[in-house]
C-alpha cells in the first residue's frame, strides 16, 4: 500500500480527535455519581420580621354652636300694612262705637300679621342657639411587627464508605443523597 503526503496530511486531523476521544475517558474514569446514606437533616431556619398595617375607622363626634349673628334689621312696613289692613276690615264689623273697638283691634292684629310675615319670624335667635353635634370617620392606622420563620436551608449530615460528612442545601434530600466522587491520585 502506497500512502502519498496528501493522503496522511488529510488523514491527521481525523487521528488527532481519535485519540483525543480515546485519552479523555481514561483521564476522567475516576469520576461518577454515587449515593451516600443521610444521617440527620436539620433546617436552618430565621426570623423574619415582615411589618404589616392594621387600621380602623372610629367615628369622632363633635359639638358645634352657631354663633351669634347681629339680629336682622327689621321692617315697619309689614306693620304698616297689616294695620292698615286689619283696620279697614275690623270697620266693616258691628256699628257705632262696636265699629271703632273692631278697627282698633283689626288694626292691631294686621300689624302683628304683617310685621311676622314681612320678618319672616326673624327675631334674632338663630336655631334657639342649640348646639349641633357632628359626627365624622377618622381611620387610624399603626404598624405592626410580624415575625415569620423562614427556612433558608438545610444542614444535611450524610455517610459515605465510612466517613461522615454536613453541607448545607438548599432541600431536604430524604433518606439518600446522590453525590458526585472524583477521585484523584496525590502526587
Amino acid at each position: 500500500m502506497k500512502f502519498s503526503f496528501s493522503t496522511i496530511s488529510k488523514a491527521a486531523p481525523v487521528l488527532a480527535l481519535l485519540a483525543a476521544a480515546v485519552a479523555v475517558p481514561a483521564a476522567h474514569a475516576a469520576d461518577f455519581d454515587d449515593y451516600a446514606r443521610v444521617v440527620s437533616v436539620t433546617p436552618q431556619v430565621e426570623q423574619v420580621n415582615v411589618p404589616r398595617q392594621e387600621c380602623r375607622t372610629e367615628y369622632e363626634t363633635s359639638q358645634r354652636n352657631y354663633p351669634r349673628q347681629q339680629q336682622a334689621e327689621r321692617s315697619n312696613g309689614g306693620a304698616i300694612i297689616g294695620g292698615l289692613a286689619g283696620g279697614l276690615l275690623g270697620s266693616q264689623v258691628g256699628g257705632g262705637n262696636g265699629r271703632i273697638a273692631a278697627a282698633a283691634v283689626g288694626a292691631v292684629t294686621g300689624a302683628i300679621v304683617g310685621d311676622r310675615v314681612e320678618n319672616n319670624g326673624n327675631n334674632g335667635n338663630n336655631y334657639n342657639n342649640q348646639p349641633v353635634y357632628e359626627s365624622r370617620p377618622v381611620r387610624q392606622c399603626r404598624n405592626i411587627d410580624s415575625w415569620e420563620t423562614r427556612t433558608n436551608g438545610y444542614a444535611v449530615t450524610y455517610e459515605y464508605h465510612n466517613r461522615t460528612y454536613t453541607s448545607v442545601m438548599p432541600y431536604d434530600p430524604g433518606s439518600r443523597l446522590r453525590i458526585h466522587v472524583s477521585l484523584t491520585p496525590r502526587p
